[in-house]
This record gives C-alpha cells, sequence and structure tokens, in this order.
C-alpha cells in the first residue's frame, strides 16, 4: 500500500513539475502564449463558429463589394455577404481537411517510419524504397489529375487524398529517429528481455517520438492548409462549399480584388486567416520545442 502511495505521488510530483516547466517556457516569450491563444481561437472558430451565422449567409444586392466599414470590417463579396462570415463558415472545411491531411500523415509517416528504423535490414530497405518512390511523385500534378475524376466533395476526402500524398517526408525523419534511439540503453534492455517488437516501438520508442511525431502533426496542418487552398485558389475543384481557397480565387478572378480598392478587403480576409493560424502554429511548435528539448531549456 504504501509503494502505491509513494508512486502515486511521485507521477503527482513529475506532473506537477511539467507544468511547471510549461508555464516557464511560456512566460519567457510571452509571443508563445500569443500562439497558443490564436490556435485555440482557430480550433473554436472550425468547430462553433458557423452556428453563429444562418446557412446560406444572407445576400444584399445594394451591399455588393463593398469596401471596409463600421458594419462590414472587411468589407463585402461580389454577393453583398460578409467577408468575416465567410472567413469563418469557409474555416471549418479548411480546418477539418488540414487536421485529417496531417493525422494520416503522421500515422503513415510516423508507423513506416519507427518500424522500417526498428527492424533495419529488409524491411528498412523495402519501406525506405517505397517512401522514396512516393517522395520522387510529384504532388501538385498528381492532385490536378486527380481532380479531374474526383470532386472532392467533402472535407475528409480532401484530407483523404493529401495525407496519402504527404507522408513520405515524415516517414524518412521519424526513422532517422528511430536508428539513433535503437542504440539507447533502454531499447538495448527492452530486446534483451525478449519484448516483442511490437510492444518495444508501441511502449518504448513511440513515447520517446511522441514530442516530435506532435511537432510534425502540427507542421503539416500548414501543409495541407497550404495545398487545399492552392486548388480551390487555381479553380480546378468544384466550389462545393465556402472556403477560403474559394475566397481567393473569387477575390482575384471575379471581383478583381488586385485592380479594385473596394474589393480589397475580400482578399485580405483570407490571406489573414492562413497568416495567423501560421503564425500560431510556429509559436506553438518553438514551445514544444524547448518544453521537450532539455538542452533548450538549460539555455
Amino acid at each position: 500500500m504504501s509503494v502505491l502511495l509513494e508512486s502515486s505521488s511521485t507521477s503527482a510530483a513529475m506532473r506537477r513539475n511539467f507544468w511547471a516547466g510549461v508555464w516557464r517556457v511560456m512566460k519567457r516569450k510571452p509571443s508563445r502564449m500569443v500562439g497558443v491563444v490564436l490556435m485555440a481561437g482557430f480550433v473554436f472558430m472550425g468547430a462553433f463558429g458557423p452556428m453563429f451565422y444562418p446557412d446560406p449567409l444572407p445576400r444584399d444586392p445594394n451591399l455588393i463589394t463593398r469596401p471596409p466599414s463600421w458594419q462590414h470590417w472587411l468589407g463585402t463579396d461580389d454577393q453583398g455577404r460578409d467577408v468575416i462570415a465567410l472567413v469563418v463558415t469557409g474555416s471549418r472545411y479548411v480546418l477539418l481537411a488540414a487536421l485529417v491531411t496531417a493525422v494520416i500523415t503522421v500515422v503513415v509517416g510516423a508507423g513506416i517510419g519507427l518500424f522500417a528504423g526498428f527492424k533495419r535490414g529488409r524491411w528498412d530497405s523495402v519501406l525506405m524504397r517505397l517512401t522514396d518512390m512516393k517522395l520522387t511523385i510529384p504532388g501538385l500534378p498528381l492532385l490536378l489529375v486527380l481532380s479531374t475524376v474526383w470532386k472532392f466533395g467533402s472535407a475528409v476526402q480532401m484530407g483523404l487524398v493529401l495525407g496519402l500524398l504527404s507522408w513520405g517526408g515524415v516517414a524518412r525523419a521519424v526513422r532517422s529517429q528511430t536508428l539513433s534511439l535503437r542504440e539507447r540503453g533502454f531499447i538495448e534492455a527492452a530486446r534483451g528481455l525478449g519484448l516483442s517488437t511490437t510492444h518495444i516501438v508501441g511502449k518504448e520508442l513511440l513515447p520517446s517520438m511522441a514530442p516530435y511525431i506532435a511537432m510534425n502533426m502540427l507542421i503539416a496542418i500548414t501543409g495541407g492548409v497550404y495545398a487545399q487552398v492552392g486548388l480551390f485558389f487555381l479553380g480546378v475543384l468544384p466550389y462545393e462549399s465556402n472556403n477560403w481557397g474559394q475566397m481567393l480565387n473569387t477575390a482575384v478572378f471575379r471581383s478583381g480584388a488586385l485592380t479594385v480598392p473596394s474589393a480589397l478587403g475580400y482578399l485580405l480576409g483570407p490571406l489573414l486567416a492562413i497568416l495567423l493560424l501560421t503564425l500560431a502554429i510556429v509559436l506553438v511548435v518553438d514551445a514544444m520545442d524547448e518544453i521537450f528539448n532539455p538542452r533548450l531549456r538549460e539555455e
């Protein structure tokens, strides 16, 4: 009984020390806290933001492509709809597709990288040749070809395709980290005890790699946003739902935002959203790097 109480008190103390260290890292650079707040804001906007607006958004023919005003802070689009409302309602598709992209990228890439790096030998050669073949396939031309036969009607479908085309870099990076970790003493001890590969990879290697994988997942979210926004901006995908890429396409090619000053807010809305999301992820990844890297904390 006393052993259990001592173990629970030790784990509680470790948790307190961890969160105290997180707070010190955040206080050292207040901009990191800004990143966390921005990230939370985007999560809230994607999950609940569209609920605050009617579907479809109201159109006003008397407010077509108006410049920013007190009533419409970023102006209106070519149908008289508020630009901020369009950014908020379009965030769900973009963020959900980016999240699905990141999850698939990390799950597939980390799985292949962990297994190849730990097993080495024939499995490593086969899986890395497969990864090399994946990395040689040009992503954008393949997406353009796929868009002619697949309409990407939902955010999940978009994220699925982008994720399956994006795991190669993560697999390579995780494999290199695994090759370094597999020579550590605790891995050698686990192998000496005859533990299975599944146990060693899942219980020993994966927890050590979790912070690195989590940072790669956040970076993959930005890649997913850029890829889908680019496809919609190029006009190769149908406008099944409002999203930031469709807004950029309409602002530039239909509203003339590059030459018409009154339409500039329509262009700036989605651009600011993408910029702030990227900034939030960069700041959060910077904080995570210091939290989980002892050498950076000592500096």
